[in-house]
């Protein structure tokens, strides 16, 4: 293999590694925030100007039922895991709409739960090409260019969700879900359980993780040679 030929792979594998970096950090931000939703779930309920339920949740109703809600979208179960839960009056806890669109989401979130994986294997390949053709050196350079893209990313996603959250919310539904599946009643068990403030919070919440992610990777890349 000539040497121009090596330097073109290498550039490539740069390349690369490069732009898969900002999906892969996404993609991070997304499961750790699901997976830490219980910890911080309850305390987002808490937190001051969160709407109430007005249709009558109790703090403790609102608690008890999200963690249904999130334990399903964890586990391996269909959607006769919800056949064992009802509202006070007795009545189901999610509508048929309601539940075709938890299935839905299950459904996102195992894809991007695959695709995680498979960015994290081809990431880790690049890095460790990388690694051996020009040391730490040509590693920390991917790390610290993808870095500033992620920042970059995650700045204008904040601004997006300052000025137009709906916008952004709307959007994101219309690019991943069929149809108008994934509109509710204000009565819906999940709008009552999930207002607009709390999938806000959540964006910033998933922005933060990405940012934390992103800002240690530029600063590893800025770690001084040696």
């Amino acid at each position: 293999m000539s040497i121009e030929t090596k330097r073109m792979i290498l550039r490539a594998a740069k390349t690369l590694l490069q732009s898969l970096f900002p999906l892969w950090i996404f993609l991070c931000s997304i499961l750790l925030v699901l997976v830490s939703s219980p910890l911080w779930v309850p305390i987002e309920y808490r937190l001051p100007g969160f709407p109430p339920d007005s249709y009558g949740f109790t703090l403790e109703e609102r608690e008890t039922l999200s963690k249904v809600d999130l334990t399903y979208l964890l586990n391996d179960e269909d959607l006769s895991y919800f056949d064992a839960y009802t509202l006070a009056d007795g009545s189901p806890m999610h509508n048929e709409r309601e539940l075709a669109h938890m299935d839905d989401v299950k459904n996102l979130i195992q894809l991007a739960r695959s695709v995680w994986v498979g960015i994290s294997v081809v990431v880790v390949m690049l890095g460790a090409y990388l690694w051996r053709q020009e040391g730490k050196d040509g590693l920390r350079e991917s790390l610290r260019m993808g870095a500033k893209t992620t920042v970059f990313l995650i700045a204008v996603l904040i601004i997006g969700v300052a000025v137009s959250f709906r916008f952004i919310f709307v959007g994101f539904h219309r690019i991943f879900f069929e149809g108008d599946t994934w509109l509710f009643r204000y009565s819906d068990t999940f709008i009552r359980l999930y207002p607009e403030r709390f999938w806000r919070d959540t964006f910033i919440y998933m922005g933060a993780t990405a940012l934390l992610l992103s800002g240690t990777s530029w600063l590893l890349g800025r770690r001084k040679r040696g």
